[in-house]
C-alpha cells in the first residue's frame, strides 16, 4: 500500500533520514541518499534526532490507542449486555459505574484520605497539603476547607452520629473538630512521636484510635484529650487502624507485614494475622450483610466449615487483597488483580462487593461469592489512595495522587 506524502512531508522525511544516517556514521551510505533524494548538504537543527523521537512516540500512541480500545470495548460490551439497566438491578447490586459524576479540584498536593458523612450530603477529603475539605457529593459543590494541621493531613474519621471529625498528621498532633456548627478544631491532642497514619471512632463515640509510624497505637479520651492507653507489638511503622462495630476489637496493619487484632479494653493482642509478603497498606471490616457471600466464596456451604467471622479484608503493597475470619484467625481467600500496591478497601453496604483502590491508577469491585474482579474503573491520572462506600446512598468516593477527588454514582 503506497502512503501518499505532500512534498513538505517528504521533504522533511529525507532530511530526518540524513540526520539519522549522519549521526549514526553511516557517511557512504549518507553521500549516496543525499545525491538520490538531492537533499542539501547542510543540515538544520530541527532535524536533530527527529527520526528516533517520532519512531518513540509511535510506540507510545500505539500503546495508548490500544488501551482506549479496550475501555471502548468493555463499554460497548457493558451497553450490549445493558450490565443490567438500574430498573432490574437492586440496590444491593448497584456499582459504582464510569464516568464519574464529579471530578473536585482544590487541593494542591496529594489526596490522602476521602470519607462520607454518616447522615449529611457531605464528604470530606484530606490531603498532603495540610488541609481537610468539606465537599457536597448530591451537587460537586466545595464547602469549607478546616485549617490547622501544619503537615500532610494522613487520615479523618467521623463519628457514628457526624457530629465531630477525627484528623490525624505527620505533624504528630490528632485533632478534633466541631461538624454540627462551627466547624472549628476543638481539641489537639499531642503524644505520638512520629507520623501519625490513621485514626478511628470507637462506636460510642467516647473514645479515638491513633496508630503511628512509631510503632504504636493510643487511645483518646474525647472529652478529656488524655491519652489513655497504649498498645504496643507491631514492629513497624503502624498504617492504619479500624474498629469493629461492635468496639469490642479493632484491627491494626502494618510495614512488618501484619495485621493484629485487638480487644480494645485490655490492651491485649488477639491474633496476629500473617501472610502477605510485603506492608500491609488497608483494613476494612465485613458488614455483617457479608457472611453469606463471603462462606460462599470459601466455599463453605456445608454446615461443618461454616465460618462465623467476624470478617475482614487487608489490601497490600504485594498487589493482593486477602479477605480472613479473624475469630479463626485464618486468610480464607486472595484476591488477585490489581498490578500495583492496593491502598484502600470499602465493603458495599448489600455485602456482595468489595472495592478497592489501587497505585495501578484503577478501582476494582470484587464479587466475593466468585472470588474474581468484575469491573475495572480506570479511575485516576495517578495512584488511587482511598476508596469509600456511601453506606445508604448509590455514591462511592476516590481520592487520588492526582490532585482529584471524584465522585462515582451506583447504578
Amino acid at each position: 500500500m503506497k502512503m501518499v506524502l505532500s512534498q513538505r512531508q517528504r521533504e522533511e522525511l529525507n532530511q530526518a533520514i540524513a540526520d539519522y544516517l549522519g549521526s549514526s556514521g553511516y557517511s557512504e551510505t549518507l553521500d549516496v541518499f543525499r545525491k538520490e533524494a538531492d537533499v542539501s548538504t547542510e543540515n538544520e537543527k530541527k532535524f536533530n534526532g527527529l527520526l528516533e523521537k517520532k519512531w518513540t512516540s509511535v510506540i507510545r500512541l500505539q500503546k495508548k490507542v490500544m488501551e482506549l480500545e479496550a475501555k471502548l470495548s468493555e463499554a460497548e460490551k457493558e451497553v450490549i449486555e445493558g450490565a443490567p439497566t438500574k430498573a432490574k438491578r437492586s440496590p444491593g447490586e448497584w456499582i459504582p459505574r464510569p464516568p464519574e459524576k464529579f471530578s473536585l479540584t482544590g487541593h494542591r498536593a496529594s489526596i490522602t484520605r476521602v470519607a462520607f458523612h454518616p447522615i449529611f450530603g457531605l464528604m470530606v477529603s484530606s490531603s498532603e497539603d495540610a488541609t481537610i475539605k468539606v465537599w457536597d457529593f448530591e451537587t460537586g459543590e466545595y464547602e469549607r476547607s478546616l485549617k490547622g494541621h501544619t503537615d500532610s493531613v494522613q487520615d479523618v474519621a467521623f463519628d457514628a452520629q457526624g457530629k465531630f471529625l477525627v484528623s490525624c498528621s505527620a505533624d504528630l498532633s490528632i485533632k478534633l473538630w466541631d461538624f454540627q456548627q462551627s466547624y472549628e478544631c476543638v481539641k489537639t491532642m499531642h503524644g505520638h512521636d512520629h507520623n501519625v497514619s490513621s485514626v478511628a471512632f470507637v462506636p460510642a463515640g467516647d473514645y479515638v484510635i491513633s496508630a503511628s509510624r512509631d510503632k504504636t497505637i493510643k487511645m483518646w479520651e474525647v472529652a478529656t484529650g488524655y491519652c489513655v492507653k497504649t498498645y504496643t507489638g507491631h514492629r513497624e511503622w503502624v498504617r492504619m487502624v479500624r474498629v469493629h462495630v461492635d468496639g469490642s476489637i479493632f484491627a491494626s496493619c502494618s510495614n512488618d507485614h501484619c495485621i493484629r487484632i485487638w480487644l480494645t479494653n485490655t490492651k491485649d493482642c488477639k491474633v496476629e494475622l500473617r501472610d502477605h509478603d510485603h506492608t500491609v497498606e488497608c483494613i476494612a471490616w465485613a458488614p455483617e450483610l457479608s457472611t453469606a457471600a463471603i462462606n460462599e466464596g470459601t466455599g463453605a456451604d456445608n454446615k461443618k466449615g461454616h465460618h462465623q467471622g467476624p470478617f475482614l479484608a487487608s489490601g497490600s503493597r504485594d498487589k493482593t487483597i486477602r479477605v480472613w475470619d479473624v475469630g479463626a484467625g485464618i486468610c480464607l481467600f486472595t484476591l488477585n488483580g490489581h498490578d500495583n500496591w492496593v491502598r484502600g478497601l470499602s465493603f458495599h453496604p448489600g455485602g456482595k462487593y468489595l472495592i478497592s483502590s489501587s497505585d495501578d491508577k484503577t478501582i476494582r469491585v470484587w464479587d466475593l461469592r466468585n472470588k474474581r474482579c468484575m469491573k475495572t474503573l480506570y479511575a485516576h491520572q495517578h495512584f488511587c489512595t482511598s476508596v469509600d462506600f456511601h453506606k445508604t446512598h448509590p455514591f462511592v468516593i476516590s481520592g487520588s495522587v492526582d490532585q482529584t477527588v471524584k465522585v462515582w454514582e451506583c447504578r
